[in-house]
């Protein structure tokens, strides 16, 4: 079992009962434009499957069991509300909806959790680190956003300019290729903008940056074995998150 929204609560007593510690995966993502070509759901798509993964890649293990919640789908969403499909949240109201997750969790004696994050507007990822910070050692936040994990991705995400480009339509191309419109992605022009430095200067939406086409990066370039070695790299990088909040 690593499908905690799957169990029932006589199987969630077994495993309070199990000598092993238990670490949560929590995948979070948003909903908003990737491109013409790519899903809304890229992110919340690509957290589930690392987390699955990184559970799969702990089964029978004999220190520690690893179970994936069910999905946070929505974040701060901003830079993209140009474009239908970009529904955002609040800073607060994320930030409520972890700590509360994550308080309801540990007072039933899950208290180690790993926060599975592939949504990377600034605002966004600062929320999750103050609640994961708030909420103490025993969780933990996956951050692909920091230099030691973006080191080991690709250039193309090392570049900045990894929305809906090559890094992430590989992703969703490894995940299920039928979620990508092949016709359109074909047809895409390579634009590396290098966000983050769009955003240090001041452009905070999509069109400011120049993608009027809601993507940077290279889509026309992405592959599904691309994609499935980033995600073995992704999910290994979470294997040992899982390890450490264990430790706790």
């Amino acid at each position: 079992m690593s499908d905690l929204g799957r169990a029932t609560y006589p199987d969630l007593e077994e495993l309070l009962a199990d000598e092993r510690p238990v670490v949560l995966l929590l995948p979070l993502g948003a909903l908003e434009p990737h491109g013409p070509h790519a899903p809304l759901a890229t992110d919340t798509l690509i957290s589930v499957e690392v987390s699955e993964r990184a559970a799969r890649r702990l089964d029978g293990d004999p220190a520690v069991r690893a179970l994936v919640l069910p999905a946070l789908a929505y974040g701060v969403t901003r830079y993209g509300a140009d474009f239908p499909g970009a529904v955002s949240i609040r800073e607060e109201t994320l930030r409520a909806l972890v700590v509360d997750l994550c308080a309801s969790l540990a007072g039933q004696g899950f208290g180690r959790i790993v926060l599975v994050n592939s949504h990377f507007e600034p605002e966004h990822v600062r929320t999750l680190r103050e609640a994961a910070s708030e909420l103490g050692p025993g969780v933990r936040l996956f951050d692909p956003t920091r230099r030691h994990v973006a080191e080991r991705l690709t250039k193309e995400f090392r570049a900045g300019a990894a929305h809906a480009g090559r890094y992430e339509t590989s992703l969703v191309l490894a995940l299920d290729p039928g979620l990508v419109r092949r016709e359109r992605m074909e047809g895409l022009e390579s634009r590396m903008i290098d966000m983050p430095a769009a955003i240090a200067a001041g452009r905070t939406d999509f069109l400011a940056m120049g993608m009027d086409r809601a993507y940077c990066g290279a889509p026309a370039e992405a592959t599904a074995g691309e994609g499935e070695h980033t995600f073995e790299t992704l999910a290994g990088l979470v294997v040992e998150l899982v390890r450490e909040a264990a430790a706790c």
